[in-house]
């Protein structure tokens, strides 16, 4: 049997897809790609916005129009936000929620055995404890995602996740760190922690997220650690610098913002402690060290024109590297739904556009003052298990850089854009290995730049998969090894 698995929304729900994968697997399924026929469909829904829900039933519409026969799942925090209405979802055969992932591949068998409709959505309750949902590898990625947390206390006005994800509950340390382990066995160099409410981690346990990294940092063979997202008023003075001094954690903070506007925060009922970002910076030793992204909502109800210039001279203060701007979305049962002073969706539309336009050019600016530096990269392009089906004989474990000529005019990178400072690996090595990539030319997204190394094999013909054209590198026949490429 074939499941084809969709996820919207966040890290968490990667992690999550990750382990309900992992739990196929070992059921004898195999996982398929988003363009290939399955048996079962199944979708991790994110309800935070209206228009994650209809994305939800879109892709459930689709699949059950093109494959009739096949079983349809639909999870995660939409059908738990909103049961009712999720359970009228007739292109789903399984609705379920986020509570007791195990049961969903035996309902999914029951499915298959000709079960009718399920609907099995579990509410919430006091004193529940974290599930484990442990991972062993991701399909679709070269970075592992740890969960180590799950539900939220705040009580924002505008969100919904509360009651989609339950109250704080913290995953034990032994746990992560045997997972961890696990992963860092599977060859994974980087890993991302991710929660809920990222800094409540431990508030039910008696531990805190500081101590849980630095005990992380000492797993061998995880080169990297990285946060999901961050409220930065719970980064106290004494988390700033101890996490500063973790060297394995990657210097980039995702502070949940929401506005930079003091009265939107206030009637969101939220904080933001305006100088984290400089105590932050300063702990690093200077602002280029550390880099910062974040999430920023337009029109929120009773926004006026000043509140949102406010909010969009902070982004620029800040020099926030990248920007996750979307309107405000009117969710039932939550306070912010009956404020007074909603905007129509044109107004803010409109001011999520000229955001948008703002935030590219602060992003800019930020990736201009990198030019010329170099850092460590992951690479994360699939390799093939050889380098050619031709000759299958060959065992060149060098890729060299190809001749500096841009590729095929149609490819949308070209050597001219960037260079590397030494040969790698082979493919099958170099994604899990760190190579340092100089950054002189950058005149587009940093992340791009994965995707624009092209290598060449110097014993073969075949070029990484990404090459646009096979006759655009040449094969180095007489290959003098790693040290003589310039």
């Amino acid at each position: 049997m074939r499941v084809n698995f969709y996820t919207l929304g966040c890290k968490v729900n990667l992690n999550e897809t990750g382990a309900l994968e992992n739990l196929f697997r070992q059921a004898g399924f195999t996982i398929v790609g988003p363009d290939e026929e399955a048996d079962v469909y199944i979708i991790n829904s994110c309800t935070v916005t209206n228009f994650g829900d209809q994305k939800s039933r879109k892709w459930l519409r689709r699949q059950k129009r093109q494959h009739p026969g096949a079983v349809t799942v639909l999870t995660g925090c939409y059908p738990q936000a909103f049961p009712e209405e999720a359970a009228q979802c007739m292109e789903a055969d399984l609705v379920c929620g986020n509570g007791d992932r195990h049961s969903i591949l035996g309902n999914v068998q029951k499915l298959l055995a000709g079960h009718e409709r399920i609907v099995d959505i579990k509410a919430h309750e006091k004193g529940e404890r974290f599930e484990e949902l442990p991972v062993e590898r991701f399909e679709s990625h070269t970075r592992a995602f740890i969960k180590i947390e799950d539900g939220c206390n705040r009580q924002c006005a505008y969100c919904v996740i509360p009651r989609a994800r339950g109250p704080v509950r913290s995953r034990s340390e032994e746990s992560i760190l045997e997972e961890l382990h696990t992963l860092a066995a599977a060859g994974y160099k980087e890993v991302v922690l991710s929660a809920i409410s990222l800094p409540s981690y431990g508030q039910d346990t008696g531990t805190d997220l500081t101590t849980l990294v630095e005990k992380c940092a000492q797993v061998e063979g995880i080169e990297r650690i990285r946060l999901g997202s961050i409220d930065p008023d719970m980064l106290t003075d004494e988390a700033i610098q101890r996490l500063a001094a973790v060297k394995k954690l990657c210097p980039q903070y995702h502070l949940s913002l929401q506005s930079g506007c003091t009265a939107t925060l206030r009637r969101m009922r939220r904080v933001y402690y305006r100088d984290v970002v400089n105590k932050l910076r300063a702990a690093y030793g200077g602002a280029d060290k550390v880099s910062f992204t974040t999430d920023c909502i337009c029109g929120f109800p009773a926004e006026t024109e000043a509140d949102f210039a406010e909010s969009c001279d902070f982004l620029d203060d800040v020099g926030f590297l990248k920007v996750h701007v979307f309107p405000y979305s009117r969710r039932s049962g939550t306070p912010a739904y009956d404020f007074a002073g909603q905007i129509c969706e044109r107004e803010k539309q409109a001011r999520s556009r000229t955001m948008n336009a703002r935030v590219e050019t602060i992003r800019a600016r930020v990736l201009e003052g990198l030019s010329g530096s170099t850092d460590e990269v992951l690479l994360e392009t699939p390799c093939p298990p050889r380098c050619s089906p031709a000759t299958p004989a060959c065992t060149c474990r060098w890729w060299s850089r190809p001749p500096a000529t841009p590729a095929a005019t149609s490819s949308p990178c070209a050597w001219a854009n960037t260079t590397a400072s030494a040969s790698v690996p082979s493919w099958s090595d170099a994604i899990n290995q760190s190579q340092k990539i100089r950054r002189d030319t950058i005149t587009s997204d940093f992340s791009m730049l994965y995707r624009s190394v092209l290598w060449v094999c110097p014993v073969c013909p075949a070029a990484a998969p990404a090459l646009p054209s096979r006759d655009t590198p040449r094969c180095l026949a007489a290959w003098p090894g790693p040290d003589a490429i310039p």
